[in-house]
């Protein structure tokens, strides 16, 4: 299995796992503003690049996001990926409650706009499912 990392910090890592086409990243901690918006940026560039549809949010360490930084990724972000091509998503939920509820949110949101989105609690089991969807 081929991974390249993009990124690769204390509190974030980008990842683009090249055999089954899945852009992943990992929250490993708190986030400023810009950390957010350039891991999510990069994300893009890489789904843009490689012609993906499919990413893993691995963010059980996330807390919630600002309204600021949410409006961001469901105008900024969210144009572009799906006009990338974006079509499955497997979020693996923050254990913060209220970051949680946020990321339940923006899953039925993007559910709305016809992706293909399922909530896990396990890395492994999202990036299966992910791996299946074609």
């Amino acid at each position: 299995m081929t991974v390249i990392t993009l990124i690769d910090h204390a509190n974030r890592t980008l990842q683009y796992h090249a055999d089954s086409a899945v852009v992943h990243h990992t929250i490993k901690g708190k986030l400023s503003s810009e950390e957010f918006r350039d891991l999510l940026t990069k994300g893009a560039e890489c789904l843009e690049k490689n012609k993906a549809t499919k990413w893993l949010s691995d963010d059980r360490k996330n807390g919630p996001i600002s309204p600021e930084d949410s409006t961001w990724g469901e105008v900024v972000w969210g144009t572009r990926v799906l006009k990338a091509g974006f079509k499955f998503w497997a979020i693996v939920v923050p254990v913060n409650a209220v970051g949680s509820l946020q990321m339940r949110r923006f899953a039925n949101t993007y559910r709305d706009r016809h992706v293909t989105v399922e909530i896990f609690s396990d890395l492994q089991k999202a990036l299966s499912w992910l791996e299946s969807m074609h």
